[in-house]
């Protein structure tokens, strides 16, 4: 099933547009890659990561909001996934049941601005489509390139949390 009123944002060097079947194998690959896997919780699998995959698009189904694929403008190739998504964690009601932005680059693309950009024309579809809410993120504390992305996006340290595996993470939260 399709969405019919599903957006599409361009900005001035990125397409994003909702996830697609045809998406997974260059998912799978993006985040498998050692030098990604490795914020993304230690020892998650392809079936972690599949349903990772299918949470983010569900999300657009229950919710109205998902995750976005990200290509390079006039570009086929798949070079990250970002949005606003919802999901349950188990972390608490002050992150639990709440909008969750999230982001991840194709190694080879970070570093170039690229986050920043797919991020705040989602932001700003977001707050236009539902309303400015609060939104929450979960960033691995050694993601130092994420972390700083997070603060020019305007999201503030709520606390430090641990996965369910024990990894420690820390949340932030971007108010209205």
């Amino acid at each position: 099933m399709a969405l019919t009123n599903a957006p599409q944002l361009t900005t001035d060097r990125l397409d994003l547009r909702l996830p697609v079947q045809d998406d997974w194998g260059a998912i799978r690959e993006m985040v498998s890659h050692p030098a990604t896997t490795r914020f993304l919780g230690s020892g998650a699998t392809t079936a972690d990561h599949f349903t990772r995959f299918c949470r983010s698009a569900g999300s657009w189904l229950l919710y109205g909001y998902g995750a976005f694929t990200i290509r390079r403008r006039s570009h086929t190739d798949v070079i990250g996934n970002c949005g606003v998504f919802h999901t349950w964690r188990g972390l608490g009601s002050d992150f639990d049941d709440m909008p969750e932005a999230g982001w991840v680059l194709r190694h080879d693309q970070e570093g170039l601005g690229y986050g920043q950009e797919a991020m705040r024309a989602v932001l700003d579809w977001f707050d236009s489509a539902h309303g400015p809410r609060r939104i929450v993120c979960m960033i691995a504390q050694r993601n130092a390139p994420s972390l700083r992305l997070a603060d020019k996006l305007g999201f503030t340290f709520m606390r430090e949390a641990g996965l369910p595996g024990g990894e420690a993470v820390c949340l932030f939260e971007r108010l209205p």
